[in-house]
């Protein structure tokens, strides 16, 4: 499977509208991969809280429409990353907005909708404004392969991917955007997650900088036996992988460590 990761880089000076038309020609370039992946709240910034609820839209609204029509003109899935949803109606704690990442197929639709569980804020930010997820998503992908969906934050939380490995995931896909002071855990957490669970690991970070957080970019791009693929630096960079995703299953095979699991 052919992968591409766009590590985007942006500020708060580049209005919306102008950053959705950039990405939808990023990712109209990489015609060829079969997979794209995008960063989280890539349109509505990820630590930029007070511009939530001005950028929220609804789950089928410009964003997903969009890369709709570049997914279809490419013939890729594309994994938008995420957007600030404007939910419906008030989830369970009578918040209105979420964290929701959307996957579209090679024909444009929708495959895939997952809002993030674990909200960062400490009680501020994400925890104050945000609804949490309380599904885990799997998403089929080219060969018969499954994927299980994440975003950032969640990275921290090992019990979800074990969660995604008993429902059939054999690749991590996580959006984020993780600010450079704690990069060194982000590079950590995704190799630690691919490596325990044996799975490949696409993880797709931010750079630039907004809300006053310097972003920590180095998208990575890891085996299931926590070999570094590909991994970017601090600036706006394409990762393009080919990705043996039936290397998976013979790792299981050859290191059967997963048959010994206790708990």
């Amino acid at each position: 499977m052919k992968v591409a990761v766009i590590q985007l880089a942006y500020d708060d000076a580049e209005p919306i509208e102008e950053r959705r038309e950039r990405v939808a020609e990023l990712v109209r370039m990489q015609r060829g991969h079969d997979l794209v992946v995008l960063p989280e709240l890539w349109g509505a910034t990820g630590f930029d809280y007070q511009k939530w609820e001005a950028s929220a839209e609804p789950l089928y609204g410009p964003t997903v429409e969009l890369l709709a029509g570049v997914a279809r003109d490419i013939g890729s899935m594309v994994h938008l990353g995420s957007i600030i949803e404007r939910l419906p109606e008030p989830g369970v704690e009578g918040r209105h907005l979420a964290n929701t990442s959307v996957v579209l197929s090679p024909a444009g639709e929708p495959v895939a909708v997952y809002r993030k569980i674990h909200r960062f804020g400490f009680g501020a930010g994400e925890p104050k404004l945000l609804e949490a997820g309380g599904e885990i998503v799997t998403v089929g992908l080219p060969g018969g392969h499954t994927a299980g969906l994440s975003t950032c934050y969640d990275l921290r939380f090992p019990e979800l991917y074990r969660r995604q490995l008993d429902a059939g995931a054999e690749v991590f896909l996580v959006p984020a955007a993780w600010p450079k002071r704690r990069v060194e855990h982000w590079s950590l957490l995704g190799r630690a997650r691919a490596v325990e669970n044996q799975c490949a690991f696409i993880a797709c970070n931010t750079a630039g900088t907004h809300g006053g957080y310097e972003m920590g970019g180095h998208s990575q791009v890891v085996a299931a036996t926590g070999e570094v693929l590909a991994e970017a630096g601090l600036d706006e960079a394409v990762l393009s992988v080919d990705l043996d995703l039936g290397a998976v299953a013979r790792w299981r095979e050859e290191f059967p460590v997963l048959a010994d699991r206790r708990l």
